[in-house]
């Protein structure tokens, strides 16, 4: 077997340790991830922190029987396959587990074999599944355009320039709002250029502390200052015969912006705490959603500089101005996000209507966040207007309602927010709040315990 077949997950369901332990020792040979459950309830906790491919299920257990737990798995996790272990002569029970979605199932008493064979039958068109999707990435990852959504005459346009500049090795401008995708467009440039086997360095200069910016871009030799315990490359070095991204460039201090000049000029940096230069073969693609040019004459950032990064400006248009591009993206990010938690298929005509009214000041990263909202919260398979933040969508007669957004963008931290916000709601009556979630009180609970809330 080769290494991925160890991302193959099969869980087997039996209230019998004895029948647990055989079959532990039956699939022992097999490269596949094993779990074990003795109960229903302890199947569907499992499954909320673990993902599972395929799971085994007898159908006689107490409390939860098999054929409830089916049902519990289909409509949580529709992508598990499920075989069924029936009793003796159970066939109106194969059918009704047929029925209910089970993909096959054996009857009592079952060789080995058999089992084996049906298992591994899934695993193969699990694996089948796996190879075309990495198929389907390493195209889209070489193209460089599998995240850079839109048919609009913009992000036309917008590609059409890539593909142009990408090839040579000119530096680049990126001016763009917040939430555009400006390291996507960096990224796809670099993808298209000749340096595409080499690495892509991106750097938020916004985010590095101006005490140790100097040593994170050009790095430092060991001693060069307290705690310098080792020599380090930096950023700029670590892009060799790369590119280099230099997102929220506008951020550098005055003093950073003439070392980062001379680098340009002279292809060379000298490490903190180091009296010599090294040779540099990068390319530099630069971002920022500051106007430089403004900031230039106000003597914010310094023109020289301005100018050797300005070789080619592009700009990325906001998503207001390419409004046709919506339906693409909200596909495109339900696809993405999808999982075993969430059933969202589709986005409703109405929701979009709403989606293309209102101007996205977030940009693209706040259309994202709308939908793994919706994803969270949402029970049913299409997001309806009523699904939509208050800022895009109001109920006629209704005042818009704050929800409290995670800070985290995971639909865990979306889903555990939905929680806490019905048990504010509730006045932390669980029954209340799980009518608000819509979603039953035994899902809340256990929702409750995934989180540790007590209520």
């Amino acid at each position: 077997m080769n290494s991925n077949r160890t991302q193959f997950s099969l869980l087997v369901v039996d209230d019998d340790p004895v029948v647990l332990s055989l079959l532990k020792e039956v699939f022992s040979e097999d490269d596949y991830h094993l779990h074990t459950s003795s109960s229903g309830m302890d199947a569907l906790d499992l499954m909320q922190k673990t993902k599972i491919d395929v799971a085994l299920i007898d159908w006689k257990m107490p409390g939860m029987d098999g054929i409830t737990l089916l049902k519990e798995i289909k409509n949580n996790y529709p992508s598990v396959r499920v075989i069924m272990i029936t009793g003796e002569g159970g066939i109106n029970e194969a059918v009704e587990a047929m029925k209910q979605g089970a993909d096959d199932f054996l009857e009592k008493p079952f060789s080995i074999t058999s089992l084996k064979a049906r298992v591994r039958q899934l695993y193969h068109i699990w694996e089948l599944k796996e190879e075309n999707q990495k198929l389907r990435n390493k195209i889209e990852f070489k193209f460089g355009f599998n995240r850079l959504v839109g048919n609009s005459t913009p992000i036309l346009n917008l590609k059409q320039l890539i593909v142009q500049i990408g090839p040579t090795d000119e530096s680049v401008l990126i001016q763009a709002e917040t939430g555009t995708g400006k390291e996507l467009v960096a990224n796809a440039i670099h993808h298209h250029s000749r340096r595409s086997e080499n690495n892509f360095v991106p750097v938020d200069c916004a985010a590095i502390s101006e005490t140790v910016i100097e040593s994170e871009l050009f790095g430092h030799v060991k001693g060069a200052f307290t705690g310098a315990h080792l020599t380090t490359l930096g950023l700029i070095r670590s892009a060799e015969k790369g590119t280099l991204f230099l997102d929220e460039v506008g951020e550098l201090s005055i003093g950073v912006q003439t070392k980062r000049l001379r680098v340009i000029q002279e292809r060379e940096v000298r490490p903190v705490g180091s009296t010599k230069n090294h040779p540099v073969d990068i390319r530099i693609v630069a971002a920022t959603k500051r106007d430089l040019t403004e900031e230039a004459s106000m003597g914010n950032f310094r023109e020289d500089l301005f100018y050797r990064l300005d070789v080619v400006n592009m700009k990325i248009p906001p998503l207001r101005d390419r409004k046709e591009d919506i339906p693409l993206l909200a596909a495109h990010f339900i696809e993405y996000l999808s999982n075993d938690f969430t059933r969202v298929k589709e986005v409703s005509q109405e929701a979009l209507m709403c989606m293309e009214r209102y101007s996205w000041p977030g940009n693209v990263r706040e259309l994202e966040n709308v939908i793994r909202r919706a994803m969270a919260l949402v029970k049913t398979d299409i997001i309806l207007p009523e699904h939509l933040p208050s800022s895009i969508y109001t109920p006629p007669g209704d005042t818009p309602q704050n929800f409290d957004l995670p800070s985290s963008d995971n639909l865990a931290a979306y889903e555990l927010a939905a929680i806490q916000n019905a048990l504010t709601k509730s006045g932390n009556k669980r029954k209340k709040a799980a009518e608000i979630l819509e979603i039953g009180e035994a899902t809340l609970y256990r929702k409750l315990k995934k989180y540790g809330i007590k209520s």
